[in-house]
């Protein structure tokens, strides 16, 4: 039978989706199913392994049962996930031995201070990794696990525990265990990968004291990583691309070349300019990593990125724990109802705040409330502190690289938001481009997988087959703009202020 698609796995933060993509790039068919979020203390954030396997594999049928899309229709799949968010198993069971830790969670902030805290030692892990030492990333997260989990280290010294970030689970689980693999994007995010040589680092592993028998093996971000083998899924249908959800998104927007960026609005947002072999070292709190590449490429390429935590989340929030809105899309409309914010403002830094201020005890904060601020003004406050960060993480990337950003390319959830697309482009001072397939991270995977496998021939037919839907160009004078951004940074000092009582 005709192989006619590919089907992405997004395994995200909150929910699990399966996307079924033609020749043409189009979305066929879909499935998304969320999952539970666990708190078990103020800043921890976990995941049950379990129910992240369970629901990306129930929604993978599923999008191929509501497609009408025959298992022998299906090239190949690529897989795109949540990254540094960290899961070991037994390898004898596949069972893993504890929830996940999430890349959110803050619980190993003092870990990452006593194994890092000295300069010399963060200088070491930033210049082999790209990395600001933080317990965002997944090596202190493995060196919790292992105190924490009653026999760990024993087991891992023995060979028996396998570590994983989210991609390296799910492979194991569609492959019954036959692959235990991640992909360069992905290993990039652990803290443990020496993004210059392309290889686990002995003296990472010894700083943070992980075995080595613990890890995948690494490959390239379009490969071979065996075939669905599990129980009740279709068999024998390939797993030819593997890219961290950003990584997938530069992919997908097609930013195959140095200065090209992109940001992606999700529940956190992040932003991420293609370097070509070059990894750009930051002097403004952004860090270095590897982008996914095409197969055949002999050399690494390499992103700046630089994280905002809370993006989507906000609007969560919003939502679910304040109830001033009933739906996302509400916020939007609701925001349109006034002219502009009346001098609120929001700091989003539910879990500390990213680049380029990375501080782990900021916590969020509104500024600027007045008898006279309503619903509406604090919703449009919410937008444009995801435009603000967006913009802080813009300037330091041009200083970094010495490229200006004249236009981004935007995805995720959030720029399906008119109003937060107009107003990002006037904050930034430059062109937005959004394709008609907002869903870049799945394509980006499908590209991955589909390059691999020879379905697409090579990028130019990739380039040919997208098209933007939608341009913003921005509107306000360059005075307003000064005069907002430096209420946003105001607020912004009051709160890095506060985390310093």
């Amino acid at each position: 039978m005709e192989k006619k698609y590919i089907l992405a796995l997004d395994q995200g933060t909150t929910s699990s989706r399966a996307l079924v993509f033609d020749r043409q790039g189009r979305i066929h068919g879909s499935a998304q199913h969320p999952f539970r979020q666990i708190y078990p203390q103020p800043g921890w954030v976990e995941h049950d392994p379990r129910e992240i396997a369970s629901s990306q594999l129930g929604v993978m049928v599923e999008a191929m049962v509501s497609s009408s899309v025959s298992p022998d229709e299906i090239d190949s799949i690529g897989i795109t996930n949540q990254r540094e968010t960290t899961i070991v198993w037994d390898r004898r069971t596949g069972k893993p031995i504890c929830n996940a830790i999430v890349w959110q969670c803050r619980r190993t902030a003092p870990l990452v201070e006593a194994l890092c805290g000295d300069r010399s030692v963060a200088a070491m892990v930033r210049k082999k990794t790209g990395l600001i030492p933080d317990a965002y990333f997944s090596a202190s997260k493995i060196r919790w696990i292992l105190d924490h989990v009653e026999g760990a280290q024993n087991l891992a010294e023995e060979g028996h525990l396998a570590f994983g970030t989210v991609d390296s689970w799910l492979i194991w689980c569609l492959t019954s265990g036959s692959v235990h693999a991640t992909d360069v994007t992905n290993a990039s995010r652990t803290m443990l990968f020496n993004i210059h040589t392309g290889k686990w680092d002995n003296e990472l592993l010894d700083l943070f004291g992980i075995p080595c028998s613990m890890l995948p093996e690494v490959r390239p971000s379009s490969a071979d990583y065996g075939v669905t083998s599990y129980p009740g899924l279709p068999e024998g249908i390939p797993i030819r691309g593997v890219a961290g959800d950003q990584q997938a998104a530069l992919f997908g927007q097609c930013c195959f070349e140095s200065g090209r960026a992109k940001n992606t609005y999700g529940t956190g947002c992040f932003m991420l300019m293609h370097t070509g072999n070059i990894a750009v070292e930051s002097s403004h709190g952004l860090v270095s990593t590897i982008a996914a590449s095409a197969p055949g490429t002999s050399r690494l390429e390499y992103a700046l990125e630089g994280s905002v935590f809370v993006a989507g989340a906000l609007i969560q929030w919003l939502r679910d724990e304040l109830g001033i809105i009933k739906s996302a899309q509400e916020s939007e409309a609701l925001a349109l109802t006034v002219e502009d914010s009346a001098g609120v403002y929001i700091v989003p830094a539910f879990t500390g705040l990213g680049a380029p201020y990375w501080d782990a005890d900021a916590r969020g904060a509104i500024y600027g409330l007045t008898r006279g601020a309503t619903r509406a003004h604090i919703v449009r406050a919410a937008l444009e502190s995801l435009a603000y960060q967006v913009a802080d993480v813009a300037r330091t990337m041009e200083q970094d690289s010495g490229m200006r950003i004249d236009e981004l390319n935007v995805d995720g959830g959030a720029s399906d938001n008119n109003l937060l697309m107009q107003i990002q482009a006037d904050i930034l001072g430059a062109q937005l481009n959004r394709p008609a397939v907002i869903e870049s991270t799945g394509l980006g995977a499908a590209f991955l997988a589909g390059l691999n496998t020879g379905f697409w021939e090579d990028l130019d037919e990739i380039r040919s087959i997208r098209a933007h839907d939608d341009h913003f160009l921005p509107r306000m004078d360059s005075l307003a703009r000064k005069q907002c951004m430096a209420g946003w940074h105001d607020a912004v000092r009051r709160t890095l202020s506060a985390s310093d009582e």
